[in-house]
């Protein structure tokens, strides 16, 4: 069974799960929503978009089969009903939708989209994250069903159609003109990309089978993504009205939140936490080593400033709407304490050498810590901030930050780091188990070369029952990963959600399409 490639967890990284929405004054009709998109997209193939940039435009184009609402529960999408078995889910699909060439919407459309993801020579990096591993698709037209199968139960099966959006039309037989086009079922469909500029979507009138019933009737005529890369011009477009959306992390957001001309919403955007590499050759392989370095940190300082002071306190891996809500790390991360630190590292036999830094066996206790510097401000302030707490434990440690593609190369290539600050945004733990078990990258997914016997028991019980009743396992899980100090949670990140003149909907960094709204008086 193939195994999903290990570059994909840095993409996973803009994976934010963000629900929320902005408020705004009465509705208007017509004319054109603009929003800021802080990167360019780049190819636009749903089974290739794994980067939360891409999603967001993707989110205009194309139709799930199911929805959440906004309290998380699973509502109808393309499909009206669905029959679920413990490994596989059937779903009846509604009748009357159509792909934006006009073509109608079939079960083989369907069934298309998942098993491209799931064909080995795709290379689809959302294979084993959006599209479960084995998942295969079977699709009978005549009957309007599409049925997704497991080799074995799986507890997410139905929850998973929430992220596989679905192609139709002309681009299912011709792939290639997804690269810069969509061919999906979606509200809107792409009129114009102009790469690292702006990307023009135009409303299909005829879209008429939106979650509960929506329509293309009060949508904007236009949507356009403008890619702004720096917030502060952002924000300044955003006031000045040559905006009506915006998503801001950093410290932008302040002058936005206090002004009382924007409509606003602070939501969860991803998590924040770092990784320890338990390759035979790393000093971080002795778990006695991990729960050392974690004490010498103040969990709490280094949260605020991760997250600039807007952050949350961790409480899962994954992010709302979860699945399985609880809090998986209050009490089960090794608490701060400095002394306690230095204490064990010493009787790990990593002493203080002639020039201060521990020494084991002629070995230098040395880490390489790896972060993404296209992360913000806040990211690399708490790199540095590791850094000294771990100097003043008398420990090496050599910063090492560069972009996204830099740190995907380490993470499944090179592996030259120690620590790795990796922020997860998904919203089942069946997405994760793939990077935390099973064989180590290059080989394999999991970068981290993580060990857990106790994880990888839980999440094999949770896996062969209901999501509702496999819950507690998958939670304990969790906690089994922090227990151990194989990665650290540290913060939830938040977003503003900012608009002018508008309301709009996001979940999990998608477009809620049928909830853009331009406002008069807004």
């Amino acid at each position: 069974m193939r195994k999903p490639a290990a570059a994909a967890l840095t993409a996973l990284a803009l994976l934010a799960a963000a629900c929320g929405g902005t408020d705004g004054g009465t509705a208007a009709t017509g004319g054109t929503f603009t929003f800021a998109l802080p990167a360019d997209p780049g190819a636009l193939d749903p089974a290739m978009g794994v980067l939360s940039v891409t999603n967001t435009v993707l989110s205009l184009a194309y139709d799930p089969l199911v929805h959440y609402s906004a309290a998380g529960k699973i509502v109808p999408g393309l499909a009206e009903t669905w029959q679920v078995k413990p490994d596989s889910v059937t779903f009846t699909l509604r009748k009357g939708a159509t792909c934006s060439d006009g073509a109608p919407l079939t079960a083989s459309d369907v069934a298309a989209s998942v098993n491209h993801i799931a064909d080995p020579a795709t290379k689809s990096p959302v294979y084993g994250v959006f599209v479960p591993v084995g998942m295969q698709a079977k699709a009978d037209d005549a009957a309007g069903t599409v049925t997704l199968s497991m080799p074995e139960p799986f507890s997410f099966i139905l929850e998973s159609a929430r992220s596989i959006l679905v192609v139709c039309g002309k681009g299912v037989k011709d792939r290639s003109l997804l690269a810069r086009g969509t061919s999906g079922s979606g509200p809107y469909r792409l009129a114009e990309a102009v790469p690292s500029d702006h990307y023009t979507f135009e409303v299909r009138k005829d879209y008429a089978w939106g979650p509960a019933g929506a329509t293309a009737k009060d949508l904007p005529d236009k949507v356009v993504l403008k890619v702004v890369p720096n917030e502060q011009t952002a924000a300044n477009l955003l006031v000045s009205g040559s905006l009506n959306g915006a998503a801001l992390f950093g410290p932008d957001r302040a002058r936005l939140e206090a002004d009382p001309r924007i409509g606003k919403k602070v939501v969860a955007s991803g998590n924040g936490q770092f990784f320890y590499h338990q390759g035979d050759d790393r000093p971080a392989h002795d778990p006695a080593v991990r729960k050392a370095l974690t004490q010498a940190v103040d969990l709490k300082e280094l949260a605020g400033i991760a997250s600039s002071g807007t952050g949350r306190p961790a409480t899962a891996l994954t992010l709302e709407p979860r699945a399985c809500p609880g809090d998986t790390v209050t009490g089960h991360v090794p608490a701060y304490d400095a002394a306690a630190a230095t204490a064990a590292l010493d009787a790990a036999g990593w002493r203080p050498g002639g020039d201060g830094i521990r020494v084991k066996d002629g070995k230098r206790l040395t880490l390489r810590l790896m972060y993404a510097t296209t992360r913000g401000a806040g990211v690399q302030a708490a790199a540095e901030y590791l850094g000294a707490a771990w100097r003043k434990a008398w420990v090496e440690v050599k910063l090492n930050g560069g972009i996204d593609a830099k740190v995907s190369e380490s993470l499944n290539s090179t592996q030259d780091w120690d620590v790795a600050w990796v922020p997860i945004g998904v919203t089942l733990p069946s997405q994760l188990v793939g990077f935390l078990s099973g064989p180590g990258a290059p080989k394999g997914a999991n970068f981290a070369h993580l060990s857990n016997k106790r994880y990888e028991s839980l999440v094999a019980k949770a896996g062969l029952v209901p999501s509702a009743e496999g819950c507690p396992s998958w939670q304990e899980s969790e906690s089994a990963l922090f227990e151990n100090a194989d990665l650290i949670p540290v913060v939830e990140n938040t977003v503003l959600q900012a608009s002018k003149g508008a309301t709009y909907e996001m979940q999990a960094s998608l477009f809620v399409p049928t909830s853009i709204r331009l406002t008069e008086g807004g």
